[in-house]
């Protein structure tokens, strides 16, 4: 090997972590696309129309980018063309950045799902609204990817550097070299990252927030609701239920969105800072960070099957062939005698 590439017993064990990182992204977001078209229940809660774009978006970062950053790697050298290295790239940065706006979606709908009258979450959420949503989910990172991109603006002013990285007389090797000057840098990682991370820090902030406050009052409710002939009844199941929905949803989705900032933000905190100490990062560095990246793709599917009861059980009928013991069991029960209230707009059912 060359003195910058790896040894025999490097190339396999990057490659076999490369191969399971890639298989798990691809198999863990097809289940969850199949999960969400084959269980009605899952159909019926809007956010999961963004968790199935998402799912798309990872599955074609770990079908159409990683192979051929993993082929590069591994061969340390680019054998597809100056062309093609151009799609590639401008691939990269559109699917990751659908990504995170997808991410930043689903929190502005749990924001007003929850944080909203649900009066007001129907009006805000409906379904025009959320095809336009996804359509700028898709739209808008084209205008930081293949339009800079292929047209060079990203390269103006360091044209001479990056042909000079893009060949190596050393081993005779060429690479699909990716740099891009500041302003680009800054425009694309505000774009792609730092708007949409502050937009979902502070939804779910705002749900954290709301979750205690319902927690509350629901606790004062049922305190309110206690019998005074000193029987001990159960809490009201509806509020209970309500509550441990909500809280859990937004905990799942602030452990996903973590996961992302954990990440992708090594990348882009270097990918702002590198233009400004003049291209001194060091290119393994580089792709350690990339990397990284390109993990999430393959952990969202799994946070959906460890984290949320729902997708949990459709993916344990679709893996175990439909078993009975996996169907949800029906809601419908016994009623009971019971009393409605309300605060602040919100109804909560007491028995």
């Amino acid at each position: 090997s060359s003195s910058d590439g790896f040894g025999v017993a490097e190339k396999i064990v990057l490659l076999t972590f490369i191969s399971a990182v890639i298989l798990m992204a691809i198999l863990g977001n097809l289940l969850v696309m199949v999960a969400v078209c084959r269980d009605r229940q899952l159909r019926k809660i809007k956010t999961n129309y963004f968790i199935v774009s998402l799912a798309f978006a990872d599955l074609l970062v770990s079908v159409l980018v990683m192979p051929f950053g993993a082929i590069e790697l591994v061969q340390d050298n680019w054998i597809y063309g100056e062309m093609f290295c151009l799609v590639r790239t401008s691939l990269d940065v559109l699917l990751t950045t659908a990504s995170i706006l997808h991410l930043c979606c689903i929190s502005l709908d749990r924001y007003y799902a929850i944080c909203c009258q649900p009066l007001v979450y129907r009006n805000k959420m409906t379904p025009l609204r959320i095809a336009v949503m996804l359509g700028g989910c898709w739209v808008i990172p084209t205008f930081i990817s293949f339009l800079p991109i292929m047209q060079g603006w990203n390269s103006i002013g360091i044209i001479d550097l990056i042909q000079q990285r893009q060949f190596n007389k050393a081993s005779n090797s060429t690479y699909c070299i990716f740099m891009v000057n500041k302003p680009y840098a800054i425009t694309c990682s505000v774009v792609a990252f730092y708007i949409p991370f502050l937009l979902m820090v502070l939804a779910y902030y705002r749900i954290y927030v709301t979750a205690r406050e319902h927690a509350r009052q629901i606790q004062v409710l049922q305190r309110a609701g206690a019998p005074t002939d000193g029987r001990q009844h159960h809490p009201d199941q509806h509020s209970t239920h309500r509550m441990k929905t909500e809280t859990k949803a937004a905990k799942t989705l602030c452990i996903i969105m973590g996961c992302f900032c954990l990440c992708w933000a090594p990348f882009f905190v270097t990918n702002i800072v590198d233009p400004f100490i003049n291209y001194t990062v060091p290119g393994k560095l580089w792709t350690a960070f990339l990397w990284l990246g390109y993990i999430n793709s393959g952990l969202n599917p799994f946070l959906y099957a460890f984290l949320n009861k729902s997708f949990r059980r459709a993916f344990l009928i679709i893996l175990c062939c439909g078993d009975e013991r996996y169907r949800r069991p029906s809601i419908l029960g016994q009623t009971v005698p019971c009393s409605t209230t309300t605060i602040n707009g919100s109804t909560h059912v007491l028995r």
